[in-house]
């Protein structure tokens, strides 16, 4: 009997462990990117918050920041590339904008910044990384700059239709690296849903009365927001660097870093993080960290 009563025991057991829901969990939860592998991509705000004569800066015009803030996310690649073995190579880096400037030189640029590394790498194309991304990226702002043609950057549209092709590979860290000032407007995609919106002004914040230190509360209490621009982008850690408000309203970048926030969490960004444009020598440490993937 005893024999017979522990049999019927295991056999219970091991059902219990077979429940098809919990199985499917565990499973869907084992798979995961491999952190070794990472793909990163830079989003470039090409408006005119790069113009030096809309938005100078005496201390270190916003074109030269972004540029000392590619230079540290193409060194924190070339480290984490340095770090592995050939054989173990399977790493990428790119550059986007949207729109695409008028320049027809811009598609030439972008296929240089474009590096991707596996095995049969040469150690030769290694070392260009830093030569590439140390001249070609102000070849890009200069030309932007000399066009004056600043129609905007259509982030929200890049969200929904392209970031999924363009940013996340399997079996790979995702990082996304946007460099804008904040506000979101393209002529192309400004619309609205009930009280969401598809873009961001300081025109737009001042009309909500978002100018105090309850703005969180008016956001919340009306539903102010971006819409939705993807339902599911938790295998893409994105960092948003360059944040510049306007000035006249001491809420306006805490507003800006609210919306982004409440954007990402509602696509279901858990990893990321949204800085203000600050000098290169202090975002660098970040930028490393970031990419590192460690706390």
């Amino acid at each position: 009997m005893r024999k017979i009563f522990y049999l019927l025991m295991i056999i219970s057991m091991v059902s219990c462990h077979k429940n098809p829901e919990k199985t499917n969990d565990s499973k869907e939860d084992s798979i995961k990117a491999d952190p070794n592998n990472i793909n990163i991509s830079i989003l470039i705000d090409l408006s005119d918050r790069i113009d030096p004569e809309t938005n100078p800066n005496t201390t270190m015009q916003y074109s030269q920041r972004d540029l000392e803030y590619i230079k540290a996310i193409s060194q924190g690649f070339l480290n984490h590339i340095k770090s592995k073995k050939v054989i173990q190579l399977n790493d990428q880096m790119q550059v986007f904008f949207n729109p695409e400037p008028s320049d027809p030189k811009m598609n030439e640029l972008t296929k240089e910044l474009k590096v991707s590394f596996d095995k049969n790498t040469s150690k030769e194309n290694i070392e260009l990384i830093n030569k590439k991304y140390s001249t070609l990226p102000a070849n890009i702002y200069q030309s932007a700059i000399k066009d004056k043609a600043f129609v905007g950057s259509d982030i929200w549209e890049f969200f929904k239709n392209k970031i999924n092709d363009y940013c996340i590979k399997d079996d790979h860290r995702n990082i996304l690296f946007i460099l804008t000032d904040g506000y979101m407007y393209h002529e192309d995609s400004q619309f609205s849903e009930k009280s969401k919106t598809s873009y961001l002004t300081s025109k737009l914040i001042k009309s909500q009365h978002l100018t105090t230190s309850d703005y969180k509360s008016i956001m919340k209490n009306n539903q102010y927001g971006f819409v939705k621009a993807n339902d599911n982008l938790k295998n893409l850690e994105v960092i948003v660097l360059g944040i510049n408000p306007e000035k006249g309203n001491p809420f306006e970048e805490s507003v800006i870093k609210e919306y982004w926030e409440n954007w990402f969490k509602e696509m279901k960004i858990k990893n990321y993080q949204i800085k203000s444009a600050d000098l290169p020598s202090n975002l660098e440490p970040i930028i490393l960290k970031a990419i590192t993937g460690k706390n």
